[in-house]
């Protein structure tokens, strides 16, 4: 997987190899790869073709073009512990550097199907739509939780589901097995953007690895904060606005006090536990007992003292 992303990003300018590559030789968890995988291998013993690491890679291309524009949005200045390639390189180099990755993605996926061609072009789509809902909510402390579970469909859990009806179409899994699969990818994304939701008001700096609050310092009001300005006058007074400083560490005081990242975090169980309930027609496969440690080791990432529920 890591030799194809590095080929996939490959072009005769050496400059736009160098920063199309930035992220990649970065690192990651390569989270969204792995679930193509294993959803090949949800049927039984795994088997690794050559199809299957191409839809693995287109999908890893589509979420590190995302991320580059996403920095240009929050002029953010590091990504995944280096420099982010906006603050190295400038907003336009970033913007196009991510066009070529979103570009070399629907190349890749052209060359599975045109079904496979055609998901991915739609779940890019469903990217934007999901962040300009965001943007569009931006400093709202009316935005409705309708709103924050329809954004992050669009700008997360698509993704993973995508990622896992990729996997299955070319891994050559019945239709009913795909659906399943990419039901699975849905809930699992849903949970997923959710948790990272509370660490962004629960976790420090170190931990997270960039400022804590960004968020609210953003004006993105997420789960949590959404359920504790529903009964938090404090907190209501103080966002609508931008906040820093002492501002920002009362304001997660306050979150973080009346119990809505507990609220949060049962949310999110409940999606995965349906993401788990999707995995039943594949008994213990390799591919299915993988994504089940995958929803376990979500809340491994939340430390119970701060969670208020159980990880089990």
């Amino acid at each position: 997987m890591e030799d194809a992303l590095r080929d996939a990003v490959r072009s005769e300018d050496a400059y736009l190899t160098e920063v199309a590559s930035h992220l990649i030789l970065a690192g990651g968890k390569r989270v969204r790869p792995l679930f193509a995988i294993a959803s090949a291998s949800a049927r039984g013993a795994p088997d690794i073709t050559d199809e299957v690491v191409r839809g693995g890679v287109a999908v890893e291309l589509v979420h590190l073009g995302s991320l580059y524009h996403d920095d240009v949005i929050d002029e953010a200045q590091t990504r995944r512990t280096v420099e982010s390639v906006n603050a190295r390189w400038g907003n336009l180099t970033a913007i196009l550097a991510g066009d070529f990755l979103l570009a070399r993605a629907s190349e890749i996926a052209a060359s599975l199907g045109t079904e496979v061609a055609g998901l991915l072009a739609g779940t890019i789509g469903r990217l934007c739509e999901g962040e300009v809902a965001e943007l569009r909510t931006a400093y709202d402390i009316g935005r409705t939780e309708a709103a924050y579970f329809s954004a992050i469909e669009g700008k997360t859990a698509s993704l993973f589901a995508t990622a896992c009806r990729i996997g299955a179409i070319v891994g050559g899994l019945s239709r009913d097995h795909v659906d399943a699969l990419t039901r699975y990818g849905r809930d699992y994304g849903m949970a997923f953007q959710i948790v990272d939701d509370v660490l962004d008001v629960t976790a420090t700096e170190a931990e997270l690895g960039k400022p804590a609050g960004h968020d609210l310092v953003e004006g993105v009001y997420t789960l949590p904060v959404l359920r504790a300005l529903e009964f938090g006058a404090n907190l209501r007074e103080r966002l609508g606005r931008p906040v820093e400083g002492d501002e920002l560490g009362e304001a997660l005081a306050l979150v973080r006090s009346d119990g809505a990242v507990t609220g949060a975090l049962a949310t999110a169980k409940e999606y995965a536990a349906n993401a788990i309930a999707a995995l039943d027609p594949f008994g213990s496969s390799a591919g299915a007992e993988w994504l089940r440690s995958a929803v376990d080791q979500l809340f491994a990432r939340v430390p119970e003292e701060r969670s208020g529920v159980s990880s089990s």
